[in-house]
């Protein structure tokens, strides 16, 4: 993804900074929750929905909401940093139509498709930041 997705902007930033850069990650409402899965698992969730012999709606989702504040320290622990030193925060970057929290809840995808997702949260900052550190490598 490009920068502009405020997820691959913060392990981007860990990562450059972790490798010497001097630069700062601004932010900014970092009390945003979000339901943070696996694009992988999903599409595999969807691949079990089109076999379905007829349409139905499902969430797909971890089921677990985590706020951008946790995702910030993940990705700033994973390079061995503390985030509150290298960001900022600006009321220019807040968003006041932005969604609060963001919780979806899988259990019919569970019950009906067999799915469950595996990874979570911590699992998908860990997979970004080792992918974004093997790039600048």
């Amino acid at each position: 993804r490009p920068e502009r997705f405020v997820t691959k902007k913060i392990v981007a930033a860990a990562v450059r900074i972790a490798r010497g850069d001097r630069s700062r990650l601004t932010l900014g409402n970092i009390h945003i929750k979000r339901d943070w899965g696996w694009a992988p698992e999903f599409v595999d969730a969807m691949w079990r929905m089109l076999q379905q012999p007829s349409g139905s709606d499902f969430v797909i989702a971890t089921g677990e909401s985590h706020t951008l504040e946790e995702f910030v320290d993940a990705a700033f622990a994973r390079v061995g940093l503390n985030w509150r030193e290298h960001t900022d925060l600006s009321e220019a970057l807040m968003r006041p139509s932005d969604l609060a929290e963001g919780l979806g809840d899988p259990s019919r995808a569970r019950r009906r498709l067999g799915w469950s997702p595996i990874y979570r949260m911590h699992d998908v900052v860990a997979a970004m930041v080792d992918a974004q550190l093997a790039e600048a490598r």
